[in-house]
């Protein structure tokens, strides 16, 4: 089976060649990553003939993984050779997800009880670009105030699902970007974790943020799944990480759910009012209010994705979409621009789902098996339709 993860590594980059971006990290043999660009249509081609031959896998985790994510690699193809796809047939296509529409009365109640959440006067808006403020880090501290956040997640990591020997990353602050954090998976259990200062670092949105993308989260499967998967098992196709494909709905899931499989809500609060804010210098009842008002936020959880919708299934002016986004995702226009620009990047444009389902999967499943469910998101290959089946 050497031969279906040499096949599925090249196409993978075959495909990068005409969509940069499409691989996020690779670790694999040097003599397999070839970007050749291809015509598209010899590439549906090899997806197809690449899907039939994985049926034959034998064993069951692998041959279901590995599935899923050919037909995302055979959806991507379609795209790249001019197929018309209905945008929920994308999302469909790429992540084994459903796109997902926001209930505006919903939203609208989330609003109110952010309206009362919201210290201050003003509007929406006004208060909460204030409270931002005044409980943002500065660029030149975030590094300081990282590194102990830093080693208690990764002191709580190891006890509780364990590290593999050799593994470690980076940070790096950036500008410029589409995205508020990235975790670059380099390969030999190592990775690359950019924070971009774009707009302002939030104290109480750091110890999520380096979770989400260190420990327990990207950097910790990754490497998890390399020592155990490609190492251990000898599954190279795990060398390589898609950004468009459904082990993403899985890692998103997992990331987005990080911070509280290793620390409850009443403990992150309490460092962060307490030692966290110290050593930033910032005003803990700033902090306490911050946390009061992101519970109400959390009902504003499916803006983005149906910005997405409104945007590329709908096809809404980009001002229109701008102009929902300053009013559900209760922001000013610099951070309305910035999220209209992830939702409009070509990589990303239906990835914005990928946290919202997948957050949710793994919240169900983590909620019915605990922990040990966490660990084995961690090491085991598992499918979106695998995850769902979790949590039922």
């Amino acid at each position: 089976m050497t031969d279906i993860a040499e096949r599925y590594i090249r196409l993978a980059h075959a495909i990068d060649a005409h969509s940069e971006g499409f691989i996020d990290g690779y670790g694999g043999p040097p003599e397999w990553a070839v970007r050749e660009a291809r015509e598209p249509q010899a590439l549906m081609a090899e997806a197809s003939a690449l899907l039939a031959d994985v049926a034959g896998v034998p064993e069951d985790a692998r041959r279901e993984w590995l599935t899923v994510q050919v037909r995302a690699m055979h959806t991507m193809t379609r795209l790249l050779s001019g197929e018309a796809i209905a945008y929920a047939d994308e999302v469909r296509g790429l992540y084994d997800i459903e796109a997902r529409r926001a209930d505006l009365n919903e939203l609208d109640g989330a609003l109110r009880a952010l309206d009362a959440a919201l210290p201050g006067s003003g509007s929406l808006v006004e208060r909460e670009e204030a409270l931002r403020a005044r409980v943002a880090v500065p660029r030149g501290d975030i590094l300081r105030v990282a590194a102990p956040i830093l080693a208690e997640l990764r002191s709580r990591v190891s006890a509780r699902f364990g590290l593999p020997d050799g593994e470690d990353f980076s940070i790096e602050l950036v500008n410029d970007r589409p995205w508020s954090g990235y975790n670059w998976p380099l390969g030999n259990l190592k990775s690359r974790i950019d924070i971009n200062t774009d707009l302002p670092v939030l104290l109480p949105s750091l110890p999520d943020l380096l979770a989400h993308e260190g420990y327990p989260g990207h950097h910790t499967e990754h490497a998890t799944k390399e020592a155990g998967l490609v190492r251990g098992c000898g599954w190279q196709e795990h060398a390589v990480q898609l950004i468009n494909a459904p082990e993403c709905v899985v890692s998103e899931g997992i990331a987005v759910n990080a911070l509280r499989a290793v620390m409850t809500p009443d403990e992150a609060e309490a460092w962060l009012t307490g030692e966290l804010a110290a050593l930033a210098g910032l005003d803990a009842d700033d902090i306490r209010a911050f946390l009061a008002a992101a519970q109400a936020r959390r009902a504003l959880g499916g803006v983005s994705g149906e910005a997405a919708m409104r945007l590329h299934a709908d096809g809404a002016p980009e001002g229109e979409v701008l102009e929902f986004l300053r009013t559900y995702a209760v922001v000013g226009e610099a951070r309305a621009r910035q999220s209209l620009r992830f939702i409009g990047n070509p990589t990303f444009r239906s990835y914005i789902f990928t946290y919202s389902v997948g957050g949710d999967l793994v919240r169900r499943a983590t909620e019915r098996g605990g922990s040990d469910t966490f660990a084995h998101l961690l090491r085991e290959p598992v499918t979106p339709g695998q995850l769902a089946a979790m949590g039922q």
